[in-house]
């Protein structure tokens, strides 16, 4: 059934003259940034408050954690996809519609400036798309590239949103596509063994996008607690935003975690992207809500009908392991730190880390933070890398996450919003300590 989905997704955009690979971006080699080299650490203090309480509807709660202009909404959701998903925009009706009605105004303001070449953070074809049909039309085009490779418990959840906030369906539906069309330049890392004081797992997840668009305005960390049988999965937490349901930052009660780097400069290793397939949030959210082992996972993403380039990184607190993954529609290869690619003296192997700085071919990000990495060599932990990894990498600066998977404590931090004070970039601002352990625990209203 998938296979003839996908055939008649390939006729009718070819229909449309639409039928082609993705755009790759040609015009350089590798990126040329790098952080400032007056770069300072983070000295603020961790904020291990324990979350508190707002208010609470039928299948969900509402918790703030975080103090002052630091205050992230923590939300927990219970029951079926569509129970999970009304219970969140019940909770949070105004900040949903606030959030997709304000990223539905950003993505025309940035495809009007792309099409007027002022700027662009699109790939070419969905910008022709845009040129020919309109931003609905090519939104709707894209859906129907993935719509057979998705889950139908998304639908359902973005129907609950839908029907508890009085949003368009298909408008929530759309702004779930800009993952496939846009690109952060990210970081991250896993470590263990020898790199870390008692050998146990840390990863990090950094992420670079957007910070002048409307994200930052509206941070959530919604714990889900699906309902308990054998084919719903197990509880998780999705690091996004209010209304936001794809996964690019999480973990798991199973104690596994995600990070992603969106590939602007790739290597001839990638092979080809393609418009057809899983949507990578898709993805990664079912290795955090269905996946128990590093297997799993590395099997789902082997087996996936995968897109874009991407970097991906999966961590195991119960096997201690991670893996970093080559992700492209051509290609799912797996990196540890023995077979650590790009082989580049600024992408230097360190014992028991894999590693990378903004992108794949980036040599001024990454040589930092293998600087600060083998510099850390042994005492990497969660407060060594908010104090002197990311704020002198200068990477996360939307949002970032920490994993100490073994002990289940989560670390985030989120970009200064508007009206709120103190440095605009999540990696240099207050982070908050989450005991995951316990809120994966929490009891249903």
């Amino acid at each position: 059934a998938r296979a003839c989905a996908m055939e008649f997704a390939k006729t009718i955009l070819g229909a449309f003259l639409l039928l082609c690979l993705a755009h790759r971006c040609t015009e350089a080699a590798e990126c040329h940034g790098a952080p400032s080299p007056d770069a300072k650490p983070n000295l603020n203090p961790i904020q291990t408050a324990p979350p508190n309480f707002v208010k609470s509807v039928d299948n969900g709660k509402l918790y703030t954690v975080g103090d002052g202009d630091d205050l992230i909404n923590l939300v927990h959701v219970w029951g079926s996809p569509y129970e999970m998903g009304y219970a969140n925009g019940a909770l949070m009706k105004d900040r949903c519609i606030g959030l997709i009605d304000s990223v539905w105004t950003y993505l025309e303001e940035q495809v009007e400036e792309a099409i007027n070449k002022t700027t662009s953070i699109f790939p070419k074809q969905f910008l022709q798309d845009v040129a020919n049909f309109g931003l609905d039309v090519a939104l709707d085009l894209e859906i129907l590239a993935t719509e057979a490779f998705t889950g139908d418990y998304f639908l359902e959840e973005i129907k609950g949103i839908a029907d508890a906030t009085d949003l368009d369906y298909k408008k929530i539906q759309r702004i779930h596509m800009i993952g496939e069309l846009t690109k952060g330049q990210c970081s991250m890392f896993g470590a263990n063994g020898t790199a870390t004081p008692s050998g146990e797992i840390l990863q990090l997840r950094a992420l670079d996008w957007n910070v002048d668009g409307p994200f930052k305005n509206y941070p959530q960390i919604t714990v889900y607690h699906p309902n308990e049988d054998n084919k719903s999965g197990h509880a998780f937490a999705n690091i996004g935003w209010t209304g936001w349901i794809g996964s690019i930052t999480g973990i798991s009660s199973t104690k596994m975690a995600i990070s992603e780097i969106g590939v602007s400069f790739p290597d001839d290793t990638f092979g080809d992207e393609s418009r057809f397939g899983t949507p990578f949030t898709y993805l990664l959210r079912d290795i955090l809500q269905f996946d128990k082992t590093l297997w799993e996972a590395m099997d789902r993403i082997s087996s996936a009908y995968r897109t874009c380039d991407l970097i991906l990184g999966v961590g195991d607190g119960n096997e201690n392991q991670f893996r970093g993954v080559e992700y492209s529609a051509s290609v799912a290869d797996f990196f540890t730190p023995d077979n650590l690619r790009p082989v580049a003296d600024w992408h230097p192997t360190i014992k028991d880390v894999v590693y990378w700085g903004m992108d794949w071919l980036c040599p001024g990000y990454s040589k930092v933070l293998a600087r600060q990495l083998s510099d850390l060599h042994g005492n990497i932990t969660a407060a060594s890398t908010i104090r002197d990894v990311v704020s002198i990498v200068q990477t996360g600066d939307l949002h970032i996450a920490v994993y100490d998977l073994r002990n289940q404590l989560l670390y985030v931090s989120n970009a200064r919003g508007e009206g709120e004070s103190g440095p605009p970039m999540a990696y240099d601002r207050p982070f908050i300590r989450l005991d995951m352990a316990t809120l994966f625990s929490e009891k249903h209203p």
